[in-house]
């Protein structure tokens, strides 16, 4: 079966692409409109004697709702194999000259499912009240993975709240000294998603709970100008112990002498990571991952799927414990919180949103990723 998708300004211009390329047995799968865009996945099965034809008896759908019956039954178990697939992706280096690597292609194999799939969800048939609510996710973009994995802790119970199963989905484990014990905590993401800022607001929280807890930054990001003299000006205005590291060599001698030191916490802010490279390979040649570790991703929920997707990936190492939302008062839809929940299954610590280091980070709770899902409201 050749799946494409095609999309256009007009639903007339989109079933013209389609019709051109495909025929006029072409059989439309899915339908979407977003920002004045319509996208169609449309699908043509191959015959054995050659060239794309229309199958002559049996119907395209049918057999995708057939599939979703054998393949889906138990939703929990595909949500677990793709979790360890992301928590694995970094354990395993891409492949050069164009071939792909086996997440990719798994990626791509469960896009074309997804698209088979959909038509078939009978999401149509979900009561009003939570038809709306997953009408209203899909379009503040989460995506059909995780609304797959809602549908299937809705459609068994007409009175189950979508909040219920978005719970079951998104963990929360607020910041704070009682549930974070780790001695040590890296603050990983991409470039400009905030970390330094992070890392100091995340030390300050620590102190205003624990006044005498001894705390130390290191700058394993020294290249960078702006942030390695913010990092070290509110350290010295924090009292905070502050280290620098410009090299992987660096990085364990800073750690440890911080270690001899004997302080409490230890917040190492990490530099992105470039095309291709994996956080697991910079914690094997830190020895990093042998400590007592914790690792908080920091992301902006404005990222693309696809971003996110190759990402969450990159970052994935097994001592993993949190994601931080930045930027919230920068961006205007916050559905790739559930996602990345989802992919990951780490639990979200902090929020954080606005300029200053004042106010500006919360210790995550539930009520509050809600109201930012379905309100836009920021905490506070």
């Amino acid at each position: 079966m050749q799946l494409k998708t095609y999309s256009a300004r007009s639903t007339s211009a989109v079933l013209a692409q389609i019709k051109d390329e495909l025929g006029p047995d072409a059989v439309i799968l899915d339908t979407n409109e977003e920002d004045g865009v319509v996208t169609m996945t449309a699908a043509l099965e191959r015959k054995y004697g050659g060239g794309w034809v229309a199958p002559e008896k049996e119907p395209v759908m049918p057999r995708a709702s057939a599939m979703t019956q054998r393949a889906y039954t138990d939703t929990t178990e595909v949500v677990s194999q793709e979790r360890m697939a992301v928590r694995e992706a970094a354990l395993f280096p891409r492949a050069v000259d164009g071939q792909a690597t086996w997440q990719e292609e798994w990626s791509t194999i469960k896009d074309y499912l997804m698209a088979l799939m959909k038509p078939a969800l009978g999401i149509d048939k979900l009561p009003t009240r939570q038809r709306l609510a997953m009408e209203f996710i899909q379009r503040e973009g989460v995506n059909d993975e995780a609304l797959l994995a809602l549908y299937a802790k809705l459609r068994d119970d007409a009175t189950a709240s979508i909040l219920t199963g978005l719970s079951e989905i998104v963990h929360v484990l607020p910041w704070g000294t009682q549930e974070w014990t780790q001695s040590i905590h890296l603050l990983a993401g991409p470039f400009g998603s905030g970390k330094t800022s992070i890392a100091v607001r995340m030390a300050l929280a620590l102190r205003a709970a624990e006044p005498a807890l001894r705390i130390c930054m290191i700058n394993a990001d020294a290249g960078r100008g702006n942030g390695r003299l913010l990092l070290r000006h509110y350290s010295e205005l924090s009292e905070l112990g502050y280290k620098e590291a410009s090299t992987t060599m660096e990085l364990v001698g800073a750690v440890n002498m911080a270690e001899r030191e004997r302080f409490d916490r230890i917040f190492i802010d990490l530099p992105g990571l470039s095309r291709g490279k994996f956080l697991a390979s910079l914690l094997t040649d830190s020895g990093l991952g042998e400590k007592d570790v914790a690792v908080h991703l920091t992301l902006a929920p404005y990222y693309g799927l696809t971003a996110m997707k190759d990402l969450t990936a990159r970052y994935a190492v097994p001592c993993a414990g949190s994601v931080v939302w930045t930027k919230l008062d920068e961006t205007e839809h916050y559905g790739q919180i559930v996602n990345v929940a989802l992919r990951t299954g780490l639990p979200v610590s902090c929020l954080s949103f606005g300029a200053g280091l004042g106010s500006s980070l919360v210790s995550a709770h539930q009520n509050m990723l809600w109201k930012l899902l379905f309100k836009r409201e920021l905490p506070g």
